[in-house]
């Protein structure tokens, strides 16, 4: 037979559970990516990736959210320039940003950037969560580097990123 007792030990047990479980905040995230610039545009020529040459980027970050809404991100990006027989790491960005949860898995994140090559700009990306386990979760985002500055025209660039969250 079921008491008063047992009742109130399941009953605080199962409000327990529920409190562990929650997230608290602020909550912290890693994730690595792999960024391929799709094409490069400015006022002298339009620049296509996997044409004439093969950039890509490997963005790594920590993500800092504030409550479920809100948060900031740091990144950095090292880009890498394959061309005939030719390879290097032609860059290093550094990417900070303000995160905001757009619901149903999307967030934009909105980044300052600041490149080894003396560029500069802002880079605002649209990002969604495709797959999410317990552990980890895979994403694809679009991202549009604006960019000014070291003698070179302004440039904005439309890409894709995916990757793993954790």
């Amino acid at each position: 037979m079921i008491s008063f007792r047992h009742i109130f030990a399941i009953t605080l047990f199962c409000l327990s559970f529920n409190l562990f479980s929650q997230t608290t905040y602020p909550k912290i995230t890693g994730y690595f990516g792999i960024l391929h610039p799709i094409a490069t545009f400015n006022s002298e020529q339009t620049s296509v990736n996997f044409r004439d040459y093969y950039a890509v980027g490997f963005p790594t970050g920590i993500n800092i959210w504030k409550n479920q809404k809100i948060g900031f991100s740091f990144e950095v990006v090292p880009n890498i320039r394959v061309q005939g027989n030719s390879d290097k790491v032609t860059n290093l960005l550094f990417h900070p940003g303000v995160l905001v949860a757009l619901g149903n898995g999307y967030t934009f994140a909105g980044r300052a950037a600041f490149e080894s090559s003396g560029r500069y700009g802002i880079t605002p990306v649209i990002n969604k969560t495709i797959l999410k386990s317990d552990n980890c979760s895979y994403f694809a985002a679009i991202p549009f580097p604006i960019r000014f500055g070291n003698d070179h025209p302004a440039s904005f660039t439309v890409g894709f990123q995916f990757g793993i969250a954790f």
